[in-house]
C-alpha cells in the first residue's frame, strides 16, 4: 500500500519552517563531473588556450630566443635581459609578437582537443571519485598526446618565425618553404620529444593542480565559493611552476629540433647535426 512519505513538520508546533533563499533549488545536486557536454569542453578549452598563449606570447618569444639562439653562441651568455634588449633594439615591440598568427591557428584546435580529451578520461577513469590524483595524471597524459599531434606543426612554424633574422616572411611562406625544402616530416621532427616533455608536464601539472585546489578549499571551506577564482589561480600557478621546473631540459631540446634548419639559414656560424641524444648531452654539460 502506498504511503505518503512527505514530511509532516507543519503538523508539529515544535518545528518551525526555515525560509529558503530565492535562488535555492533542491533538485540540483553537486556531481563529481562538471556536467558539460563534449562540444562545450572543446569551446571552453579553445578560448582558454588562445587567451593563455596570446597573453604570454612575448615571454614565449624570449624563451625561444634564449633556447635556440643560445646554442649559436656557444661561448656567450644569453640571458633574459639580453634577449629582451636584442628584440627591442633590432625589431621593436612588434618583434615580441612575430609568429603569433601561427600560435592562433594551432592553439584553438589543439586546446579544444586537449580539454575535451582530458575531461572525457577524467570522468571515465575517476569512477566518480573527484580526489583520484592518478586518474587526473593519466587523463592529462592522454590529453597531451592527442593535442600535441594537432599543435606540433604550428608550434614549429611559430618558433621559426620567433627567431631573430628569421628567413621566413610569414606563416604561409614558412609552411610552403618547409614543405618544399624539408618535407612534411619536418613539421613533426620534434613530436616525440614534445610528447616526452608534455606527458610528464601534464601529469605533474594536473595532479598538483587538483591536489592544491582541494587543499586550498579545505583550509577555508566556508569561503571556498567566494574565493573560487583565487583558489584556481593559486593552484594553477603552483602546478605550472612545478611542472615547468621538471620538464624545461626537454623543452630546450624541442626548441632546437624545431629551429635547427632556420638557424642554419640565419647564421653563418658552426653548427652540428642535432639529435635528441646530442642535444641532451649538450644541455647537461
Amino acid at each position: 500500500m502506498a504511503t505518503d512519505a512527505s514530511p509532516k513538520f507543519h503538523q508539529n508546533p515544535d518545528f518551525r519552517a526555515v525560509p529558503q533563499p530565492s535562488d535555492f533549488h533542491p533538485e540540483i545536486t553537486v556531481a563529481s563531473h562538471d556536467g558539460l557536454e563534449f562540444w562545450q569542453f572543446m569551446i571552453a578549452g579553445s578560448i582558454a588556450g588562445c587567451v593563455e598563449h596570446m597573453a604570454m606570447f612575448p615571454v614565449d618569444t624570449l624563451k625561444t630566443r634564449m633556447q635556440a639562439l643560445g646554442s649559436c653562441h656557444s661561448h656567450q651568455s644569453f640571458g633574459l635581459r639580453q634577449a629582451l634588449r636584442s628584440v627591442l633594439q633590432h625589431e621593436g615591440t612588434i618583434g615580441l609578437y612575430r609568429g603569433i598568427g601561427a600560435m592562433a591557428l594551432g592553439a584553438a584546435p589543439a586546446h579544444a582537443v586537449y580539454f575535451s580529451v582530458y575531461e572525457f578520461f577524467k570522468e571515465y577513469l575517476s569512477s566518480g571519485n573527484p580526489n583520484n590524483s592518478a586518474a587526473h595524471a593519466v587523463s592529462g597524459v592522454f590529453a597531451t598526446v592527442a593535442s600535441d599531434a594537432v599543435f606540433t606543426p604550428m608550434d614549429m612554424v611559430k618558433q621559426r618565425l620567433q627567431l631573430r633574422s628569421s628567413p621566413y616572411r610569414g606563416v604561409m611562406d614558412c609552411v610552403r618553404r618547409v614543405l618544399r625544402e624539408e618535407g612534411f616530416e619536418a613539421f613533426y621532427a620534434s613530436y616525440r620529444t614534445t610528447v616526452l616533455m608534455n606527458a610528464p608536464y601534464t601529469a605533474v601539472h594536473f595532479a598538483t593542480y587538483e591536489a592544491a585546489k582541494r587543499g586550498l578549499m579545505e583550509i577555508s571551506p566556508e569561503s571556498a565559493s567566494d574565493e573560487r577564482l583565487v583558489v584556481h589561480a593559486t593552484a594553477g600557478a603552483a602546478a605550472g611552476a612545478l611542472a615547468a621546473a621538471v620538464t624545461t631540459p626537454l623543452d630546450v631540446v624541442k626548441t632546437q629540433l624545431q629551429c635547427q634548419m632556420a638557424t642554419n639559414l640565419s647564421y653563418e656560424t658552426e653548427h652540428l647535426t642535432l639529435s635528441p641524444a646530442h642535444l641532451a648531452k649538450w644541455f647537461f654539460l
